[in-house]
């Protein structure tokens, strides 16, 4: 091992340490959800570590989110902007949805307004998590089924636009994801 690579899993090691909460997640390490084929691909650079199988989308499938309740998950780029580990769906990894570019496709839509779109952009700016109470929607994440039926999961899409995996799923998947995880939606 080099002298660099040495400096840096010695740092690593002692904020680990230090700091406990610190997550190690390798930060090449991105989500590619193709909402065609139903799976989670985790990746780490090109190659895939992991497949995640029969992944559950919005009722009405993946597209153009352009209202609150439409029962659409929206395509696109995303971070993981949040963790609640006391989810009722087990776990949830909050996406930085809505981002600038559905901001910019509904304002000239007129879905939202000019001060909504800057309120989206400045967040995505400062790599924060953007208003979650647009008219644009919010609270798009990936999760787990908590208490909710293994059965329906495995038959239809039922979510109202997230990312839906079996426990056992976002069990597997949080060992690779934190907070800055950047998520492709295709």
């Amino acid at each position: 091992m080099d002298m660099r690579k040495k400096s840096l899993y010695r740092t690593l090691l002692i904020s680990f340490y230090l700091a406990p909460g610190l997550s190690l997640a390798d930060p090449s390490v991105w989500l590619l959800v193709d909402t065609q084929s139903r799976n989670l691909e985790i990746k780490k650079g090109d190659e895939t570590l992991e497949v995640l199988e029969h992944v559950v989308i919005g009722r009405k499938g993946a597209g153009t989110k352009e209202r609150r309740g439409d029962d659409i998950t929206p395509l696109g780029n995303y971070r993981i902007g949040w963790v609640n580990e006391k989810s009722s769906f087990r776990k949830f990894f909050g996406l930085t949805y809505p981002n600038r570019e559905h901001a910019e496709i509904a304002l000239q839509k007129g879905l939202i307004d000019r001060d909504t779109y800057d309120a989206i952009s400045m967040a995505e700016n400062r790599g924060e998590i953007p208003p979650q109470n647009t008219d644009l929607g919010g609270q798009i994440g990936i999760h787990g089924l908590g208490s909710g039926s293994l059965s329906v999961h495995e038959v239809f899409d039922w979510t109202h636009g997230c990312i839906a995996l079996t426990n056992d799923q976002i069990d597997r998947l949080s060992q690779y994801v934190e907070k800055g995880t950047l998520v492709t939606v295709k």
